[in-house]
């Protein structure tokens, strides 16, 4: 796609100017009348910066450092200051040098005529699509100061929830070194101690010890070649799954697997349910806002499934039916939107709906921690005994094996 700068007028009068991207000049028009602006001009521009822009590292300190920034800036633009002030002060305040470079690049490029959701696309992964939409919703309603505050209230929840989950991960983490390190120590040392010892058995030990004598073999001979050709495979694994359509399918099949499906789309559908509620707040017509907020949508899948319920939204259709029609979406949230549709609050029930599913999410991952660790005690402990149990059947039975038929 090309990238387009526009000049476009509110509905108010009011000039507007941003940068959008679109496979063609008129598709871009199309994207400017999208969020409620009439064009007066679209120039195609370069999109060599944006394509070349390095990729942003992003730890715990950092995310939180961008949530705070993200607030501050909210304040800033309430209070009357320029975005590109705002951004200046935020900038001065900001202490850690990740975050300070993300905001200086951002206060750079909108000096020099980009909008903040176009900067944000162009900063190199520091921010979401999720956070670029609410950004758009921002500057086509005239209300930046607010969706940026609403911004920064998701991704507050998008960090709590990940610490979650970390926090609730560091067990079952540490369960599988210690488990692994104990069974490599085992192969590696413990195992060919007993060598020597059933080496004049040859087939005449059991199946098991056989089986046990063999791995302890491949580890010590083969163990680093193994874990090269493992790194080797899973980046060209991660590169092949990168491809478009690779990528969608591995989203189609996610979504149908038994536990990880339900998880994944009650998050997505949550996320989705957030912008979109935040773009209707602030005043973005229903088309316009379905069509932001489903770059929101990370699974391509589900994002498809809303882009066509767009098109059909624009031709008249409803919301909520469109979105049942897909399968892709929980019984719950089709009954929220309903509900919103009907009494005329649909960005009311779908911040409900998101803190909801939120919440949801938040308990399925702890139940399936939950089971995981012991299932992962269980599996551990099972090879060890496995790998003991064969050496002492072998021990015990060595008075046969050496006596013999």
């Amino acid at each position: 796609m090309a990238t387009y700068k526009y000049r476009a007028a509110t509905a108010g009068g009011q000039l507007r100017t941003g940068v959008l991207e679109g496979a063609s000049r008129a598709d871009a028009i199309e994207r400017v009348k999208r969020l409620g602006l009439m064009p007066i001009e679209t120039v195609e521009t370069s999109t060599k910066q944006s394509a070349e822009a390095p990729r942003v590292k992003l730890n715990t300190p950092t995310r939180r450092g961008i949530v705070n920034a993200i607030s501050e800036l909210a304040v800033l633009l309430n209070a009357g200051l320029a975005l590109d002030r705002a951004l200046g002060v935020c900038v001065e305040n900001l202490t850690r040098p990740s975050v300070k470079g993300v905001f200086v690049k951002l206060r750079d490029r909108v000096r020099h005529g980009a909008s903040l959701a176009r900067a944000m696309q162009e900063s190199g992964g520091a921010f979401s699509p999720m956070a670029s939409a609410m950004a758009e919703a921002g500057e086509a309603s005239g209300k930046l100061d607010e969706s940026l505050g609403r911004l920064a209230e998701t991704m507050e929840r998008a960090e709590t929830l990940r610490q979650t989950i970390v926090s609730s991960m560091v067990y079952p983490i540490m369960l599988i070194i210690i488990a692994t390190s104990v069974i490599l120590v085992m192969l590696l040392f413990v195992v060919p101690q007993f060598e020597d010892l059933f080496s004049d058995a040859g087939a005449k030990l059991p199946f098991m010890t056989q089986v046990v004598m063999a791995a302890s073999h491949a580890v010590k001979n083969y163990g680093i070649a193994g874990i090269f050709f493992a790194v080797v495979g899973v980046f060209l694994v991660m590169r092949w799954a990168r491809q478009p359509s690779v990528r969608r399918a591995i989203d189609r099949r996610l979504l149908n697997m038994p536990v990880v499906g339900p998880v994944i789309k009650n998050a997505e559908t949550a996320r989705f349910a957030r912008t979109l509620g935040s773009l209707l707040d602030g005043g973005v017509p229903l088309a316009s806002a379905l069509h932001i907020a489903q770059r929101s949508i990370v699974n391509m899948h589900m994002s498809e499934a809303v882009d066509k319920v767009s098109s059909g939204l624009r031709q008249g259709g409803g919301l909520s039916s469109p979105l049942a029609a897909t399968g892709l979406f929980p019984p719950m949230a089709l009954s929220f939107l309903r509900t919103g549709e009907e009494t005329a609050q649909l960005g009311l029930m779908l911040g409900r709906l998101a803190d909801v599913l939120d919440r949801e999410v938040r308990n399925s991952i702890q139940r399936i921690i939950a089971v995981l660790t012991p299932a992962i005690t269980v599996a551990m402990g099972a090879i060890v005994a496995t790998v003991i149990a064969s050496i002492m059947s072998a021990i015990l039975g060595f008075n046969d094996l050496a006596i013999g038929p």
